[in-house]
């Protein structure tokens, strides 16, 4: 039996979210990678030529070098830690690449520099390095979540997304999909470097809640938009789901849920650490409870996220108000999205501070939309 030693990490939507082990070689027109067959020898063989390459600096350590492509199966992710496979790269990448090439050296040279800087901060004593971790768990989780891969976060997303929907009844077009649509292009053209795909559906419920799941999964449920008296307030909600995304703190409650000896087997770069999380969760992802600080600083983000989509950010402030004076706490969008005086008010005093910006209209309109769901808007006070 052939003996199969992989150099580097694939990633795929055929392949499994921890990635696929192969073994690439560098030749003089592009890459060679070979997979492991079921056997467990050399298997499936793919050859991409340079000009098809995209290339960045990543990886849990930010030391690897990131390859990207389209196949006929989609975007390919690859990693690369090997020294002398990147050296050889490096060596013999056409000009058209030395430019990101460069730019990836130059971030891994930041990267870690940073990192030595910081450790050194910490000090070099136990009891510093305890000291460390009992008071500052939080930046802790920041930093662990920070050398998750993009692609397994997403893997991780996803999972619990699709089982989440097949027990739902999904709404897959009709006035309430097109009107989420168009609310979803607005806010994802206005975040820059976006890293992620965003997925939103729309689920048949009375249930007055939306919930977001890592990798940009987004779920708003029919009990929402009837409760909602024009598409800025349901914006507003759509707006705050996705910067729990973009701030990462999905991943961040998962991380800190599985304890601190996690959190440090991450931070210290172990990638079977990572794998066990995602054999672990699934399902969970869908009970995760964000803290009143992540929940605020959703808040003021999805509003100046808003703001910059030329969406009315009082829409926002409007709804979680309603929703608090009228029910009383008894909403289940309030039981994991607590509201509060305070909480409106800081939400003011911050569209206060933003630049002025006269607001576009959406081109639904709201009433239709909510016709369509059997409900009529219900009758502003």
């Amino acid at each position: 039996m052939t003996h199969f030693f992989p150099n580097a990490l694939c990633f795929g939507d055929e392949f499994p979210a921890s990635g696929s082990p192969c073994f690439v070689q560098v030749d003089g027109d592009g890459l060679t990678i070979t997979f492991e067959s079921s056997e467990g020898g050399d298997g499936a063989r793919e050859a991409v030529a340079f000009s098809a390459l995209t290339v960045s600096a990543g990886g849990l350590d930010h030391d690897h070098l990131v390859v990207k492509w389209v196949n006929a199966q989609g975007e390919r992710t690859l990693y690369l830690k090997n020294p002398d496979v990147i050296r050889a790269f490096r060596q013999a990448a056409p000009d058209h690449l030395n430019a990101p090439l460069e730019q990836a050296a130059e971030r891994v040279r930041q990267v870690r520099h940073r990192h030595r800087v910081m450790w050194a901060a910490v000090g070099g004593s136990v009891m510093a390095v305890v000291l460390c971790l009992w008071f500052g768990a939080d930046l802790l989780v920041k930093l662990a979540v920070s050398r998750i891969p993009v692609e397994w976060e997403q893997k991780l997303g996803e999972s619990a997304y699709r089982d989440f929907l097949t027990r739902q009844e999904v709404m897959k077009d009709g006035p309430a999909v097109t009107a989420l649509g168009e609310m979803t292009q607005r806010l994802t053209e206005q975040i820059p470097n976006n890293p992620y795909k965003f997925e939103v559906t729309v689920v048949k419920s009375d249930v007055v809640n939306a919930f977001a799941l890592p990798g940009g999964y987004v779920v708003v449920f029919t009990g929402l938009m009837k409760k909602a008296e024009s598409g800025e307030e349901v914006a507003g909600v759509l707006s705050h789901e996705l910067n729990h995304v973009l701030q990462r703190h999905g991943l961040e409650r998962i991380v800190k849920n599985l304890g601190l000896l996690t959190v440090v087997a991450i931070v210290l770069g172990d990638q079977q650490g990572l794998v066990g999380i995602m054999k672990q969760l699934g399902v969970e992802l869908l009970t995760l409870k964000f803290g009143r600080e992540q929940e605020t600083e959703a808040d003021l983000t999805g509003l100046q996220l808003l703001q910059r989509a030329k969406i009315d950010p009082s829409g926002m402030i409007r709804f979680f108000e309603r929703l608090s004076e009228k029910d009383e706490g008894r909403m289940e969008w309030l039981s994991t999205h607590p509201m509060s005086t305070a909480r409106a008010d800081r939400l003011k005093t911050e569209l206060a501070a933003l630049p002025k910006k006269s607001p576009e209209p959406f081109t639904f309109d709201w009433k239709h939309v909510q016709a369509s769901l059997g409900s009529q808007p219900v009758a502003a006070p």
